[in-house]
């Protein structure tokens, strides 16, 4: 009997060891499935820090709008949202449909709980002309939608609407141009 025991128990410990063993996480996506916007806003950060552009910048928040003309101290701040819209993620390796048309491509949503639900790339040739981002979240307290556009050396904005429930709807939108 106390064999029985034994056994059971070094029986048990092997199968959580080899449990544990082959519950490590996923390992990198080898190449990126799509577009690698993480690692394209990365890039822009590093070179927009090498060069201190300024930007023509507005906020509007609820109607009120400030316009000021800046020089951004981390860009890598700044284009957080971008970089934040990355699809690339092991668990979502199926979960866009990938539509080429021309120099365009569109990266869309196949679930409705994705916060990113759509990436529009346009190309001019191998150099990427403009990215357009929609991210949407809802759960019960608030429904968030941001409308990102970003146009290299150009301009980018940033609009956001949400909805909180108790205390209302409030939107910003920032449009900044290269100067």
């Amino acid at each position: 009997m106390y064999w029985y025991k034994r056994f059971k128990i070094l029986a048990l410990s092997a199968t959580i060891a080899s449990a544990l063993v082959s519950c490590k996480p996923d390992a990198a996506v080898e190449g990126n499935r799509y577009f690698d916007i993480k690692g394209y806003f990365s890039n822009e950060a590093e070179r927009l820090t090498k060069l201190h552009p300024h930007v023509e910048k507005t906020v509007k928040h609820n109607r009120q709008s400030e316009s000021r003309d800046l020089g951004i101290s981390s860009w890598k701040d700044e284009l957080g949202l971008f970089s934040g819209s990355d699809i690339n993620k092991p668990a979502w390796r199926d979960s866009y449909t990938v539509t080429k048309r021309g120099n365009t491509t569109v990266y869309k949503a196949k679930l409705p709980e994705l916060k990113t639900q759509s990436i529009t790339i346009i190309n001019n040739g191998d150099k990427v002309q403009s990215i357009d981002i929609v991210n949407h979240t809802s759960n019960l307290l608030y429904t968030s939608t941001e409308n990102l556009s970003y146009y290299p050396d150009s301009a980018y904005h940033i609009g956001k609407v949400q909805h909180v429930r108790l205390l209302g709807e409030n939107s910003y939108d920032i449009n900044s141009r290269f100067n």
